[in-house]
């Protein structure tokens, strides 16, 4: 499907100035295109933002996996060494995340205090 150069900045200035899939839907309708073709063509013209998919609890999902490589990498081991920790509820692997990586934190923090001559009252 060709589009002109003015279908094309009609396009361009509408989706910039409303990213949304109604504003894809309207320029689709409006041209007589499919919403794929009105894509395709954002897409090519570089301005396409695809939907970043969320959770019910709003947050960008992070999977199981990941969880425990981030886990692993704050306790300084390797992730082979939490072999079975995957199988874990998602949020006590959460849980988990957030304790070692405050730990990490805590202790580089001793670090730095330490190379610089002061104390780490630990």
């Amino acid at each position: 499907m060709n589009y002109t150069k003015e279908q094309t900045e009609l396009m361009i200035t509408q989706y910039t100035t409303e990213p949304s899939m109604q504003t894809v839907e309207s320029l689709a309708e409006s041209l007589g295109k499919s919403t794929k073709s009105i894509i395709g063509k954002l897409s090519r013209e570089g301005v396409y933002k695809r939907a970043v998919y969320k959770s019910k609890s709003g947050e960008v999902p992070v999977t199981k996996l990941e969880l425990v490589n981030n886990i692993a990498e704050n306790l300084g081991v390797e992730v082979e060494s939490l072999v079975g920790l995957e199988k874990s509820p998602k949020a006590t692997l959460k849980t988990l995340e957030v304790a070692t990586g405050a730990q990490q934190a805590r202790t580089e923090y001793v670090r730095v205090q330490q190379a610089l001559g002061g104390h780490s009252y630990d």
